[in-house]
């Protein structure tokens, strides 16, 4: 088994015995989004937060759910799904995006997939999305891979090309603050 396919496991598991993601999982399912994923910090300070011994903290500021449909790229959309799952769930962390018109915002070439956007996230240890698929399978994407996310080291990401606005984003998120094992790469 290559070092990434045990990553992957590894992943895989710490995501499996999470029930609130789990949950979170399922519901996002439900809206039958195209290419859909819960992505971002929930993943990624879920195992941050198992590296560190720290158990379920919930530090996440949103639940990010990003899927890919160029047929319907109105903002408003999105706005509709959140309110959905905000009154399914009763949470308000729910923020969705398609990710076929995102690259309005981030000033890029148009994605081509939901997997190309998530790899030009800023940093590599964010670009991770977890899926449950129809046969309630677990399904990962992570284009970046995880080396840098179980290794506790941020990187921009090779594909996001503002160096200054990387560093800006990891200087506010003050993540040393709630996982000090973790190294931060300019």
């Amino acid at each position: 088994m290559s070092p990434e396919a045990a990553l992957t496991l590894r992943l895989m598991k710490i995501v499996a015995n999470n029930e609130s993601l789990m949950q979170d999982l399922e519901t996002a399912r439900s809206l039958r989004l195209p290419q859909c994923y819960i992505a971002a910090g929930y993943i990624r300070n879920l195992v941050w937060d198992y590296l560190h011994g720290f158990g379920n903290r919930s530090l996440h500021d949103d639940i990010d759910v990003v899927y890919y449909d160029p047929a319907n790229c109105g903002e408003g959309r999105d706005r509709e799904l959140e309110y959905l799952l905000r009154s399914a769930t009763g949470n308000a962390k729910w923020s969705v995006k398609n990710q076929a018109r995102m690259h309005l915002r981030n000033g890029t070439s148009q994605y081509l997939s939901t997997e190309d956007a998530i790899k030009r996230w800023p940093e590599t240890v964010t670009s991770i999305g977890a899926r449950l698929n129809d046969d309630n399978e677990l399904e990962l994407c992570h284009p970046n891979g995880l080396s840098d996310l179980f290794r506790l080291e941020v990187r921009k990401s090779p594909y996001f090309e503002d160096r200054s606005h990387y560093l800006e984003r990891v200087r506010k998120k003050r993540w040393q603050e709630h996982w000090p094992m973790i190294t931060i790469y300019e």
